[in-house]
Order: C-alpha cells, then sequence, then structure tokens
C-alpha cells in the first residue's frame, strides 16, 4: 500500500471548500485500497486515464464513486464505460461526442462531458482547437444525452509561473466566451477544469472550478 497523504488530502480540501473549486482524485495506477483510504474520508470523485484499469477498479469499490474519465478515450471503448461513468472530461472530437450520446441512450442515461482545449505548447497533449470547438458546438444540440457541462485543458508542463497562467487566462476567457454564446440559458455548462499538482493554485487564481489532483495526495506515481 503506498502512502496517500490523508494530512494533505485534508489541507486541499480546506483550501478548495471556501473557493468552491470542487477535487477529482486522480487515482490512475494507484490500487483500489488507496482510493478506499481517500473513499473512507469522505472524497467521491476520483479520476481515471485508462479504460482497462478503471473497469477493474469500478468493480472493486463502492457503487457511490463518480467516476471521471480524464485520459484520451478511443470511440471503440466508450461502450465499455457507459454504463457507470459519471463524466467524461476529455471529449475532443465531434465523433467521440456522437458515440457517447449513442452509448448513452442505449444504457438510458445521460453522460455529462468537457471538452478537452488544447492549450499547451507541446504538440502531444490532446484536445481542440477554437475553431473545432465551435463547430462541434454548433452541433451540440443534436446529441442530448452527452451534455457538455465545461472545458478541460492541461497547461504546459513547464516551471515557468507566466506561461502557465497565460494558458489557464485562455481557456478561463474561452470558457467565458462559449457560456455567452452557447450555453446562456444552460446553468448545467458551469465547469472549468484546470489544474493539477504542480499548478492547481495558478489554476484557481485563474477561475478553475474543478482540479485534477494526483501525486500530491497518493505520492509519486507508478510507472504505467
Amino acid at each position: 500500500m503506498s502512502p496517500v497523504n490523508i494530512a494533505t488530502y485534508q489541507k486541499l480540501i480546506n483550501e478548495l471548500l471556501p473557493r468552491n473549486v470542487k477535487l477529482v482524485a486522480v487515482s490512475k495506477t494507484f490500487p483500489p485500497e488507496d482510493i478506499l483510504q481517500l473513499y473512507h474520508q469522505g472524497q467521491r470523485d476520483f479520476g481515471e486515464n485508462y479504460v482497462q484499469e478503471l473497469l477493474v477498479k469500478q468493480k472493486q469499490l463502492p457503487r457511490d464513486i463518480r467516476w471521471h474519465f480524464i485520459g484520451h478515450l478511443q470511440t471503440n471503448k466508450v461502450k465499455q464505460i457507459a454504463p457507470f461513468i459519471f463524466c467524461i472530461q476529455s471529449v475532443d472530437s465531434l465523433k467521440l461526442l456522437q458515440e457517447i450520446d449513442r452509448q448513452a441512450k442505449k444504457y438510458q442515461r445521460r453522460i455529462p462531458v468537457m471538452l478537452q482545449m488544447h492549450i499547451a505548447q507541446e504538440k502531444t497533449k490532446f484536445g481542440l482547437d477554437e475553431s473545432a470547438l465551435d463547430e462541434l458546438l454548433k452541433q451540440r444540440q443534436a446529441y442530448p444525452a452527452a451534455p457538455i457541462i465545461g472545458l478541460m485543458g492541461m497547461a504546459t508542463l513547464t516551471d515557468d509561473d507566466r506561461q502557465i497562467r497565460s494558458e489557464f487566462r485562455y481557456l478561463k476567457q474561452l470558457f467565458d466566451r462559449v457560456k455567452t454564446t452557447y450555453f446562456a440559458d444552460d446553468p448545467e455548462f458551469c465547469e472549468l477544469s484546470m489544474g493539477m499538482s504542480g499548478d492547481y493554485r495558478l489554476a484557481i487564481e485563474e477561475g478553475s472550478t474543478l482540479v485534477r489532483i494526483g501525486s500530491l495526495i497518493f505520492g509519486a506515481r507508478n510507472k504505467h
């Protein structure tokens, strides 16, 4: 069992609560017993990156856990998580949105999603650019079983706080524009998922409503 840092977790919760920021504990590569430790502290939102790993954990862990899928999701894998997934934060194509809607209907569910935006300088990160975002949003009403509740993004992996801050600021401006243009009358569109263990404070200062934190709580990540 790895040393889950309960003290850090409690400090984090005390820091986030007054700011109305939600915590998704990123549990990828960590075993079910680590997740249970946090569950017993009251944590319910957990983030996973790999479908196979998520399927194993979901079977073993309490049913009221809210699983967020935060990794790159292949269209053909959607059906495996559709029966139980709480939110898919990493929608980066219209094709993926269509498939989530299709599978959600099959299970008579609504699966909330966030659109992943490419805001970092690294080419390796997934996400939509602005023109693809607008194209997708114009067609969103055709997919009511996959309601769009917000935007998600990852900043460049760098020590330059100014760069990270400017990327987060850009995403917040994008969120505000999308809210005004497409979701003015939709209170469900309210989440801005940005900020991880190393940069979550900057993200909160720039308007994040939800942070995705793993190694700060769970310790160094096992190599997958």
